[in-house]
């Protein structure tokens, strides 16, 4: 484990598609790839499921950042990606009126074996909460 992963507090949630991204998740896991103690990952169906006010709550009960990792256009339910991608947008823009720093917020497409992909992304998050507690 890097000294970095090990010196983040603060948590970082990953919402999942059980279809492309989670077993992607599981990949790295099986590769015993190391990564941040502070990641959980969490199995969902749809990330577009969850409601704006979703987002702002597990910021305010101290996650850090959260990646939603979805299946990208690929996604099997017809129209969630533009969905999510405009949730998102929405979260994104109270954010900013919450004065919340939207980096903390990520979507991205990850694919069943996209071991690399998701290690990045999680190394991606941990390096920006470890930069905004060295600033705060």
């Amino acid at each position: 484990m890097n000294e970095g992963a090990e010196r983040a507090s603060q948590r970082i949630l990953i919402l999942a598609t059980e279809a492309c991204a989670y077993p992607g998740a599981d990949n790295a896991g099986q590769n015993h790839a190391e990564y941040p103690t502070n990641t959980y990952v969490l199995r969902v169906p749809a990330p577009v499921l969850f409601p704006v006010d979703f987002y702002l709550r597990c910021f305010r009960r101290g996650i850090g950042g959260i990646i939603v990792m979805s299946c990208g256009h690929e996604c099997p339910y017809e129209g969630a990606y533009n969905a999510l991608a405009s949730r998102i947008a929405q979260v994104h823009k109270q954010m900013k009126a919450d004065g919340i720093d939207t980096n903390r917020l990520r979507l991205c497409a990850i694919c069943t074996v996209c071991a690399k992909s998701f290690l990045k992304e999680v190394q991606r998050m941990n390096d920006l909460i470890l930069d905004l507690q060295s600033v705060a």
